[in-house]
This record gives structure tokens, sequence and C-alpha cells, in this order.
């Protein structure tokens, strides 16, 4: 086969698979994802559509792999592995034969654009007695206007069968959500790669149609099937409370409580939810469920100090507003109380993540829909 100089697009996956080349012009403008303590000095975070600055990344572990940024001396190890037709032939994105200096120009492109946000491409290793193997590479592309990723990837021959990709696509998609402003990742795998739409089956994805894509693998047309994922595909649904009502269509009622915490800037505390957990990566209010005989007040006080650290006496909460939220499987009524005295310092204590924000800016930051009218309300106040 001729060898091709295509512009190829790193990890725009058309077919489940991180692709090897350069993208100069996926530039977007990142979001503050760090907590700022309350003495810091205010910083404006940026709006919430965009990507995360990243100035270093902190390789993901699984219980066998490691997902970290590809490094200039991966090329050789890279290019062995992806250089082979029965690898490349269902790959849509990668030119065959694969020229060895590629492998190098897209290795130092990737750099770029892990630091910018635009793009997450990582190379899986494992280990093979006490030295660290490249089995294949995963990535995440990121169109922040639709707040969507694209994921592909793609492994080694050599490692086929070995539930590599499923570890590595399942860990890179559940950290997207929990920690990049995403709604929806999707991917597309060709028609014939049974395989890959396995994987992407095992990881949480459905299928939800079908499309006609050019290959730069093989300069001819073909078919593909897409795949997406949503937060709650991946992490669950909130779940519903026990049902007591007698009538059968009565949705089960869920009390929960939180707090807005103002400082003496009038800036509010936002904590991000860690991955793993129901609707991992949106932003709310701190607080959670009142157990059974529970008040709101005594419930928050005991969920401030679980999750963040700080004392907090009833007569400095505030009764604020409420929010009256239907979803699918229970209706949510949540009090919101104002607090602007505690004491200790806000502290993450279950991993997640927090943010003092501006009343002006809480709307750049997604939340929970139960949450959301609750910020129009908050900003007038404030």
């Amino acid at each position: 086969m001729p060898r091709r100089n295509p512009r190829v697009h790193p990890c725009a996956p058309r077919t489940a698979c991180a692709t090897l080349g350069q993208r100069q012009n996926d530039r977007v403008r990142p979001i503050p994802t760090n907590a700022q303590p309350p003495n810091a000095p205010t910083k404006r975070p940026r709006k919430a559509s965009g990507k995360p600055k990243v100035a270093s990344f902190e390789p993901l572990k699984t219980e066998r792999l490691t997902l970290r940024p590809l490094l200039p001396q991966d090329a050789e190890a890279l290019h062995r592995l992806v250089n082979d037709w029965e690898v490349t032939r269902t790959l849509a994105e990668i030119p065959y034969p694969y020229p060895r200096s590629l492998a190098d120009e897209w290795i130092a492109s990737t750099a770029a654009e892990l630091a910018d946000g635009a793009a997450y491409h990582l190379a899986i290793t494992g280990k093979e007695g006490r030295k660290e193997t490249l089995v294949g590479v995963v990535g995440l592309r990121i169109d922040a206007t639709r707040r969507t990723g694209q994921l592909g990837y793609w492994v080694g021959r050599a490692y086929w069968k070995h539930g590599v990709a499923t570890e590595a696509a399942r860990r890179l998609t559940s950290w997207g959500f929990a920690n990049l402003p995403l709604d929806l990742i999707v991917a597309e795998v060709t028609e014939a790669n049974d395989a890959s739409c396995k994987v992407l089956r095992r990881v949480g994805f459905r299928e939800t149609g079908s499309g006609v894509r050019s290959s730069l693998t093989t300069g001819d047309e073909h078919n593909v099937r897409v795949f997406e994922a949503t937060r709650g595909d991946i992490f669950g649904h909130p779940e519903a409370p026990p049902a007591h009502a007698e009538s059968p269509d009565a949705k089960p009622l869920l009390l929960v409580v939180a707090c807005a915490l103002v400082d003496v800037d009038g800036r509010v505390l936002l904590a991000r939810r860690p991955e793993g957990k129901k609707m991992a990566g949106l932003w709310e209010f701190p607080g959670g469920k009142l157990n059974p005989g529970e008040t709101p007040e005594a419930a928050l006080i005991r969920e401030l100090k679980e999750e963040i650290g700080i004392d907090v006496a009833a007569a400095c909460l505030a009764p604020f507003a409420f929010a009256s939220h239907a979803y699918e499987g229970f209706h949510l009524l949540m009090p919101l109380f104002i607090c602007r005295r505690w004491k200790g310092t806000p502290t993450p204590r279950e991993n997640q993540t927090l943010a003092w924000v501006r009343a002006s800016k809480l709307t750049e930051y997604e939340m929970p829909p139960a949450d959301k009218p609750l910020i129009p309300l908050l900003r007038d106040f404030l």
C-alpha cells in the first residue's frame, strides 16, 4: 500500500481508537477546578464551558495498568505496536504504514494538547516483572462547546484478549466525567469491530446510531456504529428512597439539606462530587441526607463536619430557600441554609474538590438540576 501523508487527527476516534497525528486548532480557555481558601486573593474563575489548564497530569491507576502522559522515549515502542496492519485496519484515523517520524511528532503534540486541556492522550502501560511496558494508547478529545468528549483507544496485538482496552477505557471515562466539564462521551467503532463494541458496552456505553466515515488507513469509506455514555450511565442515577405512600403512582420523597457557606468576601463555597459517586463531576452546596428523626439543622451540622471538617452552631444557620425537584424515581426536597460563621477551615474529607465562587459566577459551574433554581435567588441576595 502506498505511504500517505494525510493530516492525522489525534484521538478524534471514529472507530473507538486513539489516533496518532497532530491537530493544532482545538484550543479553548480553561476553567478553575482547584479550591481557593477563604483568605486567598480572589481569582476570577474561567467559564465552565472551557477546559482546565493542566500543568501536570497525575497518572491514573487501575488494578493492573497505569495511564500516563506519553513521553518522547515511548516513540519506538509506540511505532512498533501501531505499525501493524491487524491493529490499524479498524482504526480510521491512522495511516498505514505508520512512519516512524510521525510517532515522535505526535507524542510531542500530545504534551501541548494536554497542557491546554484540548485532549488527553495517555499511554497504557503495564508491568512485566519490574519493567514498565507500553501496551497501547487511550485518549479523550474535548469539544468544549458541546460539553462532549470523544473516546478512543487501541491496544497492541500481543495484549489483546486480556481486558486491557476495557480497563483503560473505563478508567479514563470515569475520570473524564468526574474532572472535566462533560455531559456526554461518544465513541465510534467500525461496523465489523465486534470486540470494541463489547468493550464499550462493558464500560457502560449505549449504541445509539450509525454512520459512514472516511478512512485514512484504507482510503475508503466505511460504516461505523455510534456509542454514547452519560454521567448516569457510568456512575448510576440517584437512588430513590423506600416508598411509603399508599398510592402506587406516588413518588417517594427524599429530604436532603444544603448550606451556602459565605466568606467575608461574599464568595460561596461549592463542592465538586468526586469520581465514583453518583453525579460525579457536578458542583453542589455542601450538605446531605437527613437521618431518621433528624432535624435539617442537626443534619447540616453533622454533614458539614463529616464533609469539610468545620463546626457550625445551629444559631448560625439561617433558612434561606428550598428546592423541589422531580427526578425519575423520586421527588427531592432540599432546604438551603446560609451560614457566615463557622469554626475551622473547610477542607475536603471525601475526595471532593472545593472552590470559593463569586455569586455572579455561580452559573458557570455545572450543578445538579435541583440546585440550579437556587442560584438566581442566592445571587440576588448576595
